[in-house]
């Protein structure tokens, strides 16, 4: 980045910093905080193991330094300034989950939009979500878009704080079906003298497999006979023979898929529930970002501040609104909003902010500042000399 587009950027952060009121996490003088300054060159530099106390009033500190990015801990500490990690004291930590539309699957960030990225993302956060209130009933979660290709969400029950790497590895595991557990997906039940094996459909991934199922079968109900051999045979495992019997007893005994039974059938029925159950733990896990979850000392952005890749801003969301948040939108800070700036562009380029969709062509273009901001802070271009 060159010297004029760094100067400007770090002036306008500090514009931004001076007109907001930054909120601080829970137990904020309890972490370690750290942020990144507009350095000049290619390289960053990180400045960390400071506590609040050493950054003094919060916004005044954002309005005087401007900072690139600025982070938080996700654990608390007896001495959070300490200058390093063993003399900190480690109390507890939130359980933290970082989803990045780089790491899901199917996304190509050289070439797919950034508002398709970001959708991609929103879908895997309402899956996540889904794990976390229902599968584990946490109450305390503050979601939180990161300002620039994905979203953390905060988990900040008191029974999650004490657990260490390897427990939340597990929850890592569970979330994103690694070595899911087939056997546990079912349970024995007796009935009037005889035991049979069925789904847990009271919740879980048992509830989520057999949903897969009921859905299956219904499907295969509006199907000839033909055509529904052909999609069961779709699945690996499964060959003509067993496709016809499967087929059967969906017909003799339509009640059982909807209980859940995994012998109703024989073993036809039963590679049906293994091979779909395989199929919904690839489709239904969330891909969340295992290093950040289990890092009990991780740092992560601060909500309200700026992202110094893209100049959105870290935003959190109500889990009310999180259905029409528009990152696209919803993120551009209002004092990037109303004039035109010129930059220069070494390619064309087509940014979708605001509600706008603005079209930069090579060379010098005037646009909307948080367009040019957006490019200039992706590296994309450069400040140009005001006319």
């Amino acid at each position: 980045m060159d010297d004029r587009t760094r100067e400007y950027l770090s002036g306008r952060f500090g514009d931004y910093y001076r007109r907001v009121s930054l909120s601080p996490p829970p137990d904020a003088n309890l972490r370690e905080w750290g942020h990144i300054p507009w350095t000049p060159g290619t390289g960053t530099t990180m400045v960390r193991h400071q506590s609040l106390y050493d950054l003094g009033d919060l916004d005044t500190f954002f309005a005087d330094n401007a900072p690139r990015h600025a982070y938080f801990s996700a654990a608390r500490y007896d001495d959070p300034g300490a200058s390093t990690m063993g003399k900190k004291g480690w109390r507890s930590a939130d359980l933290v989950f970082d989803l990045d539309a780089d790491h899901l699957p199917g996304v190509d960030p050289e070439t797919t939009p950034y508002a398709e990225m970001l959708a991609e993302c929103k879908g895997a956060l309402v899956r996540l979500l889904d794990f976390l209130e229902g599968d584990f009933s946490f109450d305390d979660l503050t979601i939180v878009f990161s300002g620039g290709r994905g979203y953390h969400v905060h988990v900040r029950d008191e029974s999650v704080r004490a657990l260490d790497s390897e427990a939340r590895r597990e929850i890592v595991d569970y979330v994103r079906a690694i070595d899911l557990d087939m056997d546990g997906l079912i349970r024995t039940v007796s009935e009037r003298g005889t035991t049979k094996r069925v789904l847990r459909t009271e919740g879980g991934w048992g509830a989520r497999v057999h949903g897969a199922l009921v859905e299956y079968a219904d499907e295969l109900r509006e199907m000839d006979d033909d055509a529904a051999r052909e999609r069961l045979m779709e699945l690996d495992g499964i060959g003509e023979g067993r496709a016809k019997t499967i087929l059967g007893a969906f017909e003799r005994t339509p009640a059982a898929v909807r209980e859940g039974n995994v012998e109703a059938g024989g073993p036809g029925v039963r590679r049906l529930v293994s091979a779909l159950a395989a199929r919904t733990a690839a489709t239904d896990t969330a891909p969340i970002d295992e290093p950040v979850t289990t890092d009990t000392r991780r740092l992560i952005r601060l909500p309200g501040t700026l992202h110094g890749g893209s100049g959105l801003v870290v935003t959190s969301v109500d889990r009310d609104d999180l259905a029409e948040f528009d990152p696209l939108r919803d993120a551009v800070p209002d004092r990037f909003v109303g004039r035109d700036i010129r930059i220069e562009c070494e390619t064309k380029r087509t940014v979708e902010l605001n509600g706008r969709r603005i079209s930069v062509q090579p060379g010098t273009n005037t646009v909307p500042e948080f367009a040019g901001v957006f490019l200039m802070a992706r590296g994309e271009a450069r400040k140009a000399p005001e006319a």
